[in-house]
């Protein structure tokens, strides 16, 4: 049976939405058990902490924010600078956003993109507790951003575009918004072995789990090469393997993906 990118796209949007919905006190890490990438109670600070993020860090933004989503710290390759424009695509709760805020300051901007509308309401709310001016949360989605052309300085994304049913759209309206020079920042995984069929076609858990989605580094090299960007660098994480595997417990899925930073420059 085929997946339409529709259904990926509901199937991403409704598990999101549960998210967002949670009682922070409440939720668990990752994304790709009923609420996430695992199904353990475990601290999301500490889950953080080992996808590259400081204990700073993770004090610096409002309760509520870290929902434990990522698969790694894209901040920690952004290089961001005071006044820059910052667009993170799929923003989530706005946690990086507010990392990002923090960068640039009151003479830069970030704007975070997300199509799931509740976490969209639970970023603002986020940036309303904690008094962030210098960011503004949008609906649409990556595919399709909006944003205007040649506007953006920086793009950020964490465990986000490998749930996209069409990459090389992702890439041409990243391209599109970035400024010339622009660069991107991205934490994502990658495939590294061909994935079991009941693993690839498991629409439940892998498509709207960061696993039936990843492209290996061939792939997302030539996509962005495709849509004209530079200066390209995709490193996986190796070491990411020891959380990967705790998304589906018994799966072995660590055999097949990792976590990886992807950089480029328009």
């Amino acid at each position: 049976m085929s997946i339409s990118n529709d259904q990926i796209r509901q199937n991403v949007r409704n598990r999101y939405k549960k998210i967002a919905l949670q009682d922070v006190s409440a939720m668990s890490c990752g994304c790709s058990s009923e609420v996430g990438c695992c199904d353990t109670q475990i601290d999301r600070n500490s889950v953080s902490e080992q996808l590259g993020y400081s204990p700073e860090e993770l004090n610096a933004v409002p309760e509520g924010a870290n929902l434990g989503l990522g698969c790694g710290n894209p901040q920690a390759i952004a290089s961001l600078k005071s006044g820059e424009r910052v667009l993170d695509l799929g923003s989530g709760g706005g946690f990086d956003c507010f990392l990002a805020a923090r960068k640039v300051g009151e003479t830069g901007q970030v704007v975070g993109v997300d199509m799931t509308p509740e976490m969209v309401s639970r970023a603002r709310q986020n940036a309303e507790k904690g008094n962030f001016t210098n960011v503004d949360f949008r609906l649409g989605e990556i595919e399709h951003l909006p944003v205007a052309d040649q506007s953006i300085d920086v793009i950020l994304s964490n465990c986000v575009i490998n749930l996209s049913p069409d990459k090389p759209q992702v890439f041409k309206e990243a391209f599109r918004v970035l400024k010339k020079g622009g660069r991107l920042a991205i934490s994502d995984v990658v495939l590294t072995a061909e994935l079991p069929a009941e693993i690839k076609n498991d629409l439940e858990v892998s498509y709207s789990g960061c696993i039936s989605g990843a492209s290996s580094i061939t792939h997302l090299q030539n996509m962005l090469e495709q849509n004209g960007f530079t200066q390209i660098e995709i490193k996986p994480k190796d070491e990411s393997k020891a959380f990967i595997k705790e998304w589906v417990p018994g799966a072995n899925i660590e055999k097949y993906i990792v976590s990886s930073t992807i950089q480029a420059v328009k």
